[in-house]
């Protein structure tokens, strides 16, 4: 169902606003001056056992000014929405541009902020997929899903607590700068989860299992509709943690692994998608995920993984986290390469990122979380790409004598060049001659990013792909938080290392 934006932010002074501010900026002669207003409301419910715990419902409005003046960048940012408050914003701005100049001039370096060229975008509006916006269904009809769905498995055998919650983002953005591109776009997205506790009474160990129902640029019809069948879900749970809680340890050492969408998103997520920003590779940010081993001398020669290994950085794919019409510099959304037959062939990019390794153009990755920050380069959505004619999941563990199927994602742990990690699941089921054999406990597998994406030895069709992501994807100082999506099929990697956590920690 198309959408359009929503009358109320529309009446909002947006033009208004943004000519003042731009004029200002203009006649204090910065080079660049970019304006965005934004209106993001979050909210959020969360059940324990059932019964309401807590729930927010938060509105952030306001808008910020960013300029290029005398090679340096300056910002600010004000909630007051009349005319001459917002040419204020644009003259603090310059201000800043004009402090910080100094600053670099100071320090004895002499580059100078300049941005890769974008078409004009001229009125345009984008609006994200979805049916209905989760704000428009009553707070209530929220909550009582979330205890119906609870209630069930409570009343499942075996199952001590249930834990529930609800989150939810609708987001508008006004954007115009000086060389004419004005764009107005709206995003919904959300994600529901719940997670069941067993416990056992004899020897007090316990166990936590939760839905692997990814989080989605969607509306209220993911919940009630037949994009994700919940109900089969919410039945299999309680099987599932019960057959975990009963389970053996893992007996370490090499596996094949089949490995989910569920669980493998964020792999890709933590092994490509931050070593691929291209502001990290080159070292101007750290903050959070580090820099990357993916340095812009190996781009085009390292062997990233195997020859069946195809990586996208996508801003367009639909119901993706990170998917938008146009980026917070204006830049047009774009899919493109980032990884082509196990060789580094692309990265994520701004537009001053982009100017100052000589790409032509921005592929549209900056982002601000609200009107009081900067944009930053971030995610787009990364994804693995499915084999056309690749094979079903359980044709993958069909042909697999001595491994582990990996199911739905857990705790992750890698070094601060994207290249030494690990990773847990919320289950693992053993494989034995080409069929599941129950569930281990403890484990978890291990290995270097080229190690891991280089033992990838078949990747599933088309019929296997899933859209996961995340909502709280961290990165600057001050810090943001971005919300991005990573689509893969089911895939299988010979020979990677499977640790047993337990004995790990006695070590």
């Amino acid at each position: 169902m198309a959408h359009d934006i929503d009358q109320e932010f529309l009446a909002l002074p947006l033009r208004a606003l943004a000519d003042a501010a731009l004029a200002r900026a203009r006649a204090l002669g910065a080079e660049h001056a970019d304006f965005r207003l934004e209106r993001v409301r979050n909210a959020a419910w969360r059940l324990r056992d059932a019964k309401p715990s807590g729930s927010s419902d938060t509105t952030d409005l306001g808008y910020a000014v960013r300029v290029v003046h005398g090679g340096a960048w300056g910002f600010a940012s004000g909630v007051d929405l009349t005319m001459d408050a917002a040419a204020r914003v644009a003259s603090q701005a310059v201000a800043m541009a004009k402090l910080s100049a100094q600053v670099i001039k100071a320090a004895g370096s002499d580059e100078r902020v300049e941005l890769a060229a974008e078409p004009v975008h001229a009125e345009k509006t984008w609006v994200s997929a979805y049916e209905l916006d989760p704000f428009a269904v009553p707070d209530a009809e929220k909550t009582d899903l979330l205890a119906d769905w609870s209630t069930r498995l409570l009343a499942a055998e075996g199952v001590a607590h249930a834990d529930a919650s609800l989150l939810t983002v609708h987001e508008n953005k006004f954007y115009a700068d000086t060389a004419g591109t004005v764009t107005t776009q709206q995003r919904v997205r959300l994600h529901p989860q719940l997670t069941a506790v067993a416990v056992d009474d004899e020897s007090g160990a316990f166990e936590s299992m939760r839905t692997i129902a990814p989080p989605v640029g969607r509306g209220w019809e993911y919940l009630t509709g037949s994009v994700w069948d919940w109900d089969a879900e919410l039945a299999r749970l309680p099987e599932l943690l019960a057959e975990k809680l009963r389970a053996p340890s893992v007996e370490p050492g090499a596996y094949d692994l089949v490995v989910d969408p569920s669980n493998l998103w964020l792999t890709i997520h933590e092994s490509i998608g931050h070593a691929t920003e291209l502001d990290r590779a080159l070292g101007y940010e750290a903050a959070y995920a580090g820099t990357s081993f993916a340095t812009f001398d190996q781009l085009g020669k390292l062997k990233y993984g195997s020859e069946i290994m195809n990586v996208t950085g996508d801003r367009t794919a639909e119901h993706g986290l990170a998917t938008i019409g146009y980026d917070d510099e204006g830049v047009a959304a774009q899919s493109w390469d980032l990884v082509r037959d196990g060789t580094l062939t692309g990265y994520q990019l701004d537009r001053r990122i982009a100017r100052l390794t000589g790409f032509e153009r921005s592929n549209g990755c900056a982002y601000a979380d609200s009107p009081e920050h900067v944009p930053v380069q971030r995610m787009a959505n990364v994804s693995l790409r499915p084999a056309p004619d690749g094979p079903s999941t359980d044709a993958l563990i069909a042909g697999v004598e001595r491994g582990i199927y990996v199911v739905g994602d857990r705790s992750w742990s890698i070094d601060m060049q994207r290249y030494n990690f690990q990773f847990t699941a919320q289950r693992f089921f053993k494989i034995e001659n080409g069929r599941l054999a129950g569930q281990v406990r403890d484990a978890a597998y291990q290995a270097t990013t080229t190690d891991f994406w280089g033992s990838m030895a078949a990747v599933g069709g088309p019929d296997t792909y899933v859209l996961g992501g995340a909502f709280n994807c961290g990165k600057a100082q001050p810090g943001q938080v971005a919300a991005v999506s990573h689509g893969c099929p089911s895939a299988l990697f010979q020979g990677v290392n499977i640790l047993n956590t337990t004995q790990e920690a006695g070590r």
